[in-house]
């Protein structure tokens, strides 16, 4: 007879996007049945439901939540279209809030965000940056009043076009030093592995305390036809997960690790198989080096 399978790692959280074709309560399921403590929320399932239903499923699930994923997306010029995304990133704030509150003890009431791309047309990363680092600073005093952490993702720079403008961990760091205390930064090891800045950028997030999450995959090749994709289970790719797990952990966060990969073979796979791969790659490649 086989042993039973040890549970996953108490720091261990779930993303939603890892089951992507789930619906919230179906990856809430999910996530308990496999023995995670944590949960990592999308707000395309949470809208499908519902605040006021999403809040049900997350506290009958008993789970932490360890992030919502995602707002931002501030580059528009002013106009109209600006003023929809700030409306709607004000939303998200509530979102987070509720959420969180509905969780379970440690939950985090963190708001993932992305600066968004370049508009069509437009060639000025500096005036985009910029734009988004306005949006963020408006949106600052409405995330404090919430008790809501806005977690700027730097994305590699092969998004810089399309997706974030915010590139690097430094320049999130930039960003959120510009703005104020309640600002922190998402550490994704698919968008920061590369960065040869990276221990000293890690070193200067931890002295200020701004590591609002830590989310896990690896970095594929060859590259899938869509980038965001290119992502796998922690070990099957390029990462040297224990190096940066260890900078991560001296830097001073001890929050939950989220298991977050986009990757086509592994939404179409059945929910419970990619919650256990998940589980034990991170035993095998991030769980060593933690405290």
């Amino acid at each position: 007879m086989s042993a039973h399978p040890r549970p996953p790692h108490q720091r261990l959280s779930l993303n939603q996007a890892t089951i992507k074709y789930a619906s919230l309560a179906e990856a809430l399921d999910v996530a308990r049945a496999a023995g995670y403590a944590s949960f990592g929320a999308w707000r395309e399932p949470v809208a499908e439901v519902g605040l006021a239903r999403a809040v049900e499923l997350v506290t009958a699930s008993g789970l932490r939540l360890s992030s919502l994923c995602r707002a931002g997306f501030f580059t528009a010029p002013p106009g109209a279209a600006r003023q929809a995304v700030l409306d709607d990133n004000r939303r998200a704030i509530d979102e987070t809030a509720a959420l969180a509150a509905a969780g379970a003890p440690g939950s985090r009431a963190v708001l993932v965000l992305v600066a968004g791309g370049l508009p069509e047309g437009d060639r000025d990363l500096v005036g985009a940056r910029s734009r988004a680092a306005e949006a963020i600073a408006e949106l600052a005093p409405v995330a404090r009043a919430a008790g809501v952490t806005l977690a700027i993702e730097p994305m590699h720079p092969i998004f810089a076009a399309d997706r974030g403008v915010v590139s690097t961990l430094g320049q999130a760091l930039d960003l959120a030093e510009l703005v104020g205390p309640e600002i922190g930064v998402v550490v994704d090891t698919y968008h920061v592995w590369w960065d040869p800045q990276l221990p000293a950028q890690l070193a200067r997030a931890g002295a200020s305390g701004r590591i609002a999450s830590f989310q896990v995959c690896d970095w594929m090749t060859p590259l899938s036809a869509d980038s965001l994709l290119s992502r796998g289970y922690m070990g099957d790719g390029h990462i040297d997960f224990a190096a940066i797990t260890r900078m991560v952990t001296d830097a001073g966060y001890d929050g939950d690790i989220e298991v977050e990969i986009f990757r086509q073979e592994i939404w179409d796979a059945p929910y419970a198989e990619v919650a256990a791969r998940a589980a034990a790659a991170f035993e095998a490649t991030v769980a060593p080096s933690l405290p």
